[in-house]
């Protein structure tokens, strides 16, 4: 197994469950109102959305240790200040599985921060230092621009806050971009490295919080939330910690007649930043992430691939996600 995708299906997926510890937050999702009540929500500009994803994407391939990355990293930390956020970075000195030292940054935008009653919404802003699935072999070790993969939850969100900072929801929102997510192993490696070499920033976060004691309600991450027809299921480590916020999400996909995208049915397992957050930080946090169980990889046909440009980008799917995540903030008490 590689980053994400694995299948569990039927009497497998129940074994599962049932043999994996019980992680420290399990059950915790049972406190998690379903209910919908809809409120005055502002209207989520995919048009915007689309151009946040794109002024990523120009800056170049945003890997740890390159003048792209610096460079983008001000830009969405001035971004977040620009719409209101209390803007935190949090620099750290990650070492990569092939001992690197990765001079990685997570930036941390909060939208009332003294408030008790908070949510975290999260997306990873680097991109994949290799296209090691790309179809051309002689591409294996080329970084890749991470339209999808990366770019596009990052975008959604960047929306969310220029939302925020003209009419906050009931409740305080965090808003972070993790660092050095997609820095794992490289899918020509002889060995696999482990789960512990993705994901690095979300990592360093959880055991490091940027505030002390830090706490929310739930999280949500957002991960290749930008493709051109992909369908979101509900993921199995999510299912696992954050049921509950699992069921809000996709009924207010489903009121917002958002089916299409949002299948309510379990999917596969994703290894991604919420399984740190659920594990380490005690945050029950899901994953909207694509899953196609007939595609290649399972999520996206171009993942860590060179095609992973503009092109991948549809602005309806980001209007999608950002509609339904951007409604059950705001209906939020």
């Amino acid at each position: 197994m590689r980053k994400y995708f694995f299948l569990l299906t039927g009497a497998f997926y129940m074994t599962a469950a049932l043999s994996c510890s019980g992680g420290k937050n399990q059950g915790n999702d049972t406190a998690v109102s379903t209910e919908v009540v809809e409120v005055n929500v502002p209207a989520f500009n995919a048009d915007s959305a689309y151009q946040y994803v794109k002024q990523q994407v120009d800056f170049g391939p945003r890997v740890p240790n390159s003048a792209a990355h610096v460079a983008c990293g001000d830009y969405l930390a001035s971004e977040l200040e620009r719409h209101g956020a209390v803007v935190t970075s949090q620099y750290a000195d990650l070492q990569a599985y092939t001992g690197t030292i990765l001079k990685a940054r997570n930036i941390i935008g909060s939208f009332q921060p003294e408030n008790k009653k908070r949510v975290l919404l999260l997306a990873h802003w680097d991109s994949r230092p290799w296209a090691d699935a790309d179809p051309d072999p002689s591409k294996h070790r080329t970084p890749i621009l991470g339209a999808n993969d990366g770019a596009s939850g990052v975008g959604v969100l960047l929306e969310m806050a220029r939302l925020f900072g003209q009419q906050q929801p009931n409740i305080g929102v965090d808003i972070m971009f993790v660092d050095a997510e997609d820095y794992g192993s490289h899918a020509q490696d002889d060995t696999y490295a482990g789960e512990e070499s993705w994901c690095l920033g979300t990592q360093y976060w959880a055991r490091n919080p940027h505030v002390p004691g830090y706490n929310a309600r739930y999280g949500i991450l957002l991960d290749m939330v930008g493709g051109q027809q992909p369908t979101f299921y509900r993921e199995y480590t999510s299912e696992r910690y954050a049921k509950g916020v699992n069921q809000k999400v996709w009924n207010m996909a489903k009121k917002l007649g958002y089916g299409n995208y949002f299948i309510d049915q379990r999917g596969g397992a994703a290894l991604d930043d919420h399984v740190f957050v659920n594990q380490i930080a005690n945050i029950p946090t899901i994953d909207i992430i694509p899953h196609d169980p007939t595609g290649r990889y399972s999520f996206d046909p171009n993942w860590h691939t060179l095609k992973d440009d503009m092109s991948n980008i549809n602005p309806a799917t980001l209007g999608a996600v950002g509609a339904v995540v951007t409604h059950v903030i705001y209906n939020e008490k």
